[in-house]
């Protein structure tokens, strides 16, 4: 993309920042929740340096993360029931959304924070992953694949991968693998695992024009067109994302009867191998829920 344009595009996108996002129009949630996914993947320093500059301005001006307070808040329902604790929920920020909401995702978003970011309702994650698990349990690992262009995501996605036996694409989606018979790397699946639709947009659509089944993993920004399931949560973030592999791994080799040694959840949440990005969705989070 030519540098003028791109400027033009950044300039835009920064003015939509800066805007209620309860006075965005249709057009304008899209360019922005597109944004919200891409630009972290390309100019992740310049947003950490901006975010930065923010936090220092509302240090003071926003909430501290009050756990007893949104236990308190959330919709009423037993805890025991939870996949894992309300607190590991909260201490992976799987909660936390961004600037731009969809409208098919507007459903499951609880509040806005008082720096505009939308807060999932922590009760509906639990529910979707569980759905989620079950719904994956139905298919064999060899009718799955998982597709995980961030990196963010790439060291818990290939465990998830060992422990399940699913295949994994992470960094590069080969084009045209799962509609392409003439390929050499041909690859027939019934069910597409996708971490983020705007990033992992190609095999989104080739698993749609294969008429498969897809299961989402939906940030606030993201829409949920074209997904048979979805699992609603931050996908931005390491820890999140971890999270989230480890409650479907877990879950599928209960499932399945597979016998693995699945590592705790602090291995899947841990910072070894964390990207600048989740540093920048962290920090951002500490100063409020």
């Amino acid at each position: 993309m030519p540098k003028k344009k791109q400027d033009e595009e950044n300039s835009e996108v920064e003015v939509l920042e800066q805007k209620d996002p309860e006075e965005l129009t249709p057009k304008e949630v899209e360019k922005l929740a597109e944004a919200e996914s891409t630009t972290l993947e390309k100019d992740v320093e310049e947003k950490k340096k901006k975010l930065l500059e923010k936090l220092e301005k509302l240090k003071g001006k926003v909430d501290v993360v009050d756990v007893e307070g949104l236990k308190e808040k959330v919709k009423a329902k037993k805890r025991t029931d939870m996949l894992i604790p309300l607190e590991d929920y909260v201490k992976t920020g799987i909660y936390l959304g961004t600037r731009a909401v969809t409208p098919t995702m507007k459903p499951f978003v609880y509040r806005r924070r008082a720096d505009g970011l939308a807060i999932f309702n922590t009760d509906i994650i639990d529910e979707k992953l569980k759905e989620a698990i079950e719904y994956l349990s139905k298919f064999d690992a060899s009718d799955v694949v998982l597709i995980c262009k961030r990196q963010a995501g790439w060291r818990t996605a290939n465990m998830f991968s060992k422990l399940t036996g699913i295949k994994v694409f992470t960094k590069k989606y080969p084009s045209g693998i799962l509609t392409n018979t003439s390929l050499p790397n041909f690859f027939e699946n019934e069910v597409t695992i996708i971490v983020d639709s705007w990033l992992d947009k190609n095999a989104l659509h080739d698993t749609m024009r294969a008429g498969k089944k897809i299961l989402l993993i939906c940030d606030t920004n993201n829409f949920s067109r074209g997904a048979d399931k979805i699992i609603i949560g931050n996908n931005k973030s390491a820890k999140s994302l971890g999270v989230i592999f480890y409650l479907l791994a877990r879950g599928y080799c209960k499932a399945k009867g597979i016998e693995a040694e699945v590592p705790d959840l602090d291995w899947w949440t841990s910072e070894e191998d964390v990207v600048i990005e989740e540093k920048v969705r962290r920090t951002d989070a500490k100063y409020g829920v």
